[in-house]
């Protein structure tokens, strides 16, 4: 499967994709990583790994539309089967989202519905929640909206804070994302009709990573 992947930052997870695909765990191309900024960490690991790379800042676009525009132009060209969001810090508009409606996809470290956008594990925190974890759902012109696909859920300790959540739930976060992207791989995941297909029977929960990284439903 051909696959794009879209960042901001870092770039742990697409590291996370690149290290699976160098041991055989995923039958997956990236064939483009776009990056909203020049100094994203994330650019690194895509040369380094001679995946071609384009920059489209959102800085040189006064509205938002024309910047999804230019994003959405640098992808038909890439033509990817699958379009992953792995730390991309934009808001998509409707236009994008409906080019590339059943392929696109996001990850976002709270469980879903809950604490939707940023500031997630102090959020947590003040909610004084028993769990945390993360999601990975199809993409919408909703914040976080679209249906959640899988997740992970860890216990919040008494002594957490939003470092030790984050440290803790990072490694984790890599795991899902990769054991996700192999459904697509193995084409046993899919959107129709604003529904999930998993193994051709309507998924009417998120599939959950246990301890071994396999989703279970």
């Amino acid at each position: 499967m051909k696959a794009a992947v879209l960042i901001s930052g870092g770039g742990s997870n697409l590291k996370a994709l690149i290290d699976a695909i160098g041991s055989g765990r995923l039958d997956l191309e990236i064939v483009l990583v776009v990056s909203n900024r020049e100094d994203a960490g994330g650019v690194d690991y895509a040369r380094a790994a001679d995946i071609p790379v384009s920059i489209v800042s959102h800085t040189a676009f006064e509205e938002r539309q024309k910047h999804d525009a230019a994003v959405a132009e640098v992808l038909l060209g890439a033509e990817p089967q699958l379009i992953i969001l792995a730390g991309y810090m934009r808001i998509l508009g409707d236009d994008f989202t409906r080019r590339f409606h059943g392929r696109l996809i996001n990850l976002h470290p709270s469980l879903l519905p809950l604490h939707k956008g940023l500031d997630t594990y102090r959020r947590v925190l003040r909610a004084g929640d028993s769990e945390y974890g993360a999601s990975i759902h199809f993409v919408n012109a909703g914040l976080d909206a679209g249906p959640v696909i899988s997740q992970i859920t860890l216990a919040v300790l008494a002594d957490d804070d939003a470092n030790s959540l984050k440290s803790r739930l990072g490694p984790l976060e890599h795991r899902l994302l990769v054991a996700t992207v192999d459904l697509f791989c193995r084409h046993e995941i899919r959107y129709e009709n604003e529904q999930i297909i998993y193994k051709k029977q309507v998924l009417t929960q998120a599939l959950q990573l246990n301890q071994k990284g396999t989703l279970t439903v």
